[in-house]
């Protein structure tokens, strides 16, 4: 973990209902993910986590290894719809079972209009978008079996502030709302919410490499508040949305931008 980056929060909620619940979260090896991944591993909460990254997510586990119940890292590229829909089939195998699905893997590469091929378009939606529809289906059937569960998605402020350089990035995460909206109405009589959230510019060793310091500043001067978003203030959400405490939100997003608008 970066030193001064990836903060815990000092006296973080507990959430009762989340411990023994089972959890599977993409792109948990790193920067949010790893937030996320941290976060349900301390609320006792059996977690298994995918990423590209094996270095880092190794690293991981072994920085939780004592936790209750340690997390498990499963290689595996989320592009590629088919083997990413087996691989969480295993992992629900060896679960037990599927309660939360966290969609947080994404790739934020800049790109100009120009330099887009059909390829790289293909490309980029598979690894920002296609991949969250494909992971709810196959953790589906685990969570009808279950009599519930909680499907969180990671959208972006990007498109709604109109970066430049980050279209096809933005094309996807907008679709990410569209998706969300449209699988909780569709899953909702199966006791199973699907909720959105809509992180701000969150500090991270990734995000830290587009940004100066003048940069960072200019940040913060936007914010309403002071400071920068960490990602376990994403992760703060993502274990409210999980837990019973949340039982009738649906449908919706979460902005966690410390006013970034």
């Amino acid at each position: 973990m970066a030193e001064g980056i990836l903060r815990p929060i000092a006296n973080g909620a507990s959430y009762p209902s989340l411990a023994g619940k089972k959890v599977i979260i993409s792109g948990g090896g790193s920067g949010i993910g790893e937030g996320i991944v941290e976060g349900f591993v301390r609320q006792g909460a059996a977690v298994a986590f995918v990423d590209i990254e094996v270095e880092l997510s190794e690293a991981l586990v072994a920085r939780l290894g004592d936790a209750e119940i340690a997390p498990i890292f499963s290689h595996c590229d989320i592009t590629h719809s088919t083997d990413y829909a087996t691989r969480i089939e295993e992992l629900i195998e060896r679960l037990g079972g599927c309660d939360v699905l966290v969609n947080n893997a994404a790739n934020d590469d800049r790109h100009k209009m120009e330099d887009v091929t059909e390829a790289y378009w293909d490309e980029r939606m598979a690894v920002n978008l296609k991949h969250q529809f494909f992971a709810a289906r196959a953790a589906l059937p685990a969570m009808r079996t279950a009599g519930g569960g909680s499907i969180i998605n990671l959208g972006s402020i990007s498109w709604h502030l109109g970066l430049e350089n980050l279209a096809i990035y933005q094309t996807a995460k907008a679709g990410i709302e569209g998706l969300t909206r449209s699988l909780a109405r569709e899953l909702g009589r199966d006791n199973i919410r699907v909720n959105a959230i809509i992180p701000g510019n969150v500090q991270t060793p990734r995000q830290s490499k587009w940004y100066s310091p003048e940069g960072e500043a200019e940040i913060v001067a936007a914010q309403c508040l002071s400071g920068r978003i960490q990602p376990a203030d994403i992760a703060a959400m993502a274990l409210f949305l999980a837990s019973d405490d949340a039982r009738f939100c649906t449908a919706h997003n979460y902005w966690v931008d410390a006013g970034w608008r």
